[in-house]
């Protein structure tokens, strides 16, 4: 059994990033009402920009304001000269359209590629950058040195920000891919030598479920446990599966914020350029 140990991953790639030239515009991340998960989420975002020297500034709204004048407030954030990056937290809350929201920020300063032009590109093999999620999958693999082509993949759940953008881009580039919803039977993940998920479910992966030297991606998030629940396993075979996972907490979070911040520098030289 091994523990892949995201918070290590991150810590690399935010060395990678002291190495170039820190943006001189402010990175803005947007926050609707209140949620226990997006502050944690702000918390490490704040860490991280602290670390770096970025200029990060959190613009609290209220979730009293209309659709419309949410829309509004985003778009007026992000058209600031000294805004260079845009973050909406999410979740929002439920009264709002989420892509309505999104689609207000500049698209040049969308560093979590949510806005329909940054995912177009995304989908069409244009975007200068890829959603954090994508990057994180890309790092833990890069750190494992496995070869995607010769993985068989099993991802579960087609959420915008994980699933159906992974699953995009591991099409062409893996063995083979599977894609379930999270009430799809899963007897095809004894097949796969990787499952990605993003569900939000606690516990719905089990060890039983998978082969003997597979792995899991996780990045559910139900209540503070992940969709893979690793306490299934008894003492006498935790030791002996070669099974490995990220953790939740620990896991794909650190690494999906690293790789927000990496997006920031790279589109921070594209408007600079």
């Amino acid at each position: 059994m091994q523990i892949i140990d995201g918070k290590k991953i991150a810590v690399d790639i935010i060395a990678r990033l002291k190495k170039f030239p820190r943006p001189d515009k402010i990175l803005a991340a947007i926050y609707v009402g209140k949620n226990k998960s997006s502050e944690s989420f702000l918390r490490q975002k704040e860490k991280i920009a602290k670390e770096l020297g970025v200029d990060f500034r959190i613009y609290k709204l209220d979730e009293s304001l209309s659709q419309d004048k949410l829309r509004q407030e985003v778009g007026r954030i992000s058209k600031q000269g000294i805004v260079g990056g845009v973050i909406v937290q999410l979740p929002l809350p439920e009264k709002y359209n989420r892509q309505t929201i999104l689609n207000a920020v500049d698209p040049k300063k969308d560093i979590d590629c949510v806005t329909e032009t940054m995912l177009g590109k995304f989908y069409t093999g244009r975007s200068p950058i890829v959603l954090p999620a994508v990057g994180a999958v890309e790092e833990i693999l890069k750190d494992l040195r496995f070869k995607i082509q010769d993985l068989r993949v099993g991802v579960v759940g087609t959420g915008f920000l994980v699933g159906k953008p992974i699953a995009n881009w591991l099409t062409g580039k893996a063995k083979e891919i599977y894609i379930l919803r999270s009430v799809s039977d899963f007897e095809i993940l004894k097949q796969v030598d990787l499952v990605i998920s993003g569900v939000g479910r606690a516990g719905i992966i089990k060890p039983e479920m998978l082969k003997d030297g597979a792995g899991v991606i996780d990045f559910g998030y139900d209540d503070g446990k992940g969709d893979f629940d690793p306490g299934n396993i008894p003492d006498s075979k935790f030791q002996i599966l070669k099974i490995w996972f990220t953790p939740t907490p620990g896991g794909t979070g650190p690494i999906v914020v690293a790789k927000l911040f990496e997006n920031f520098y790279q589109i921070g030289s594209l408007l600079s350029s």
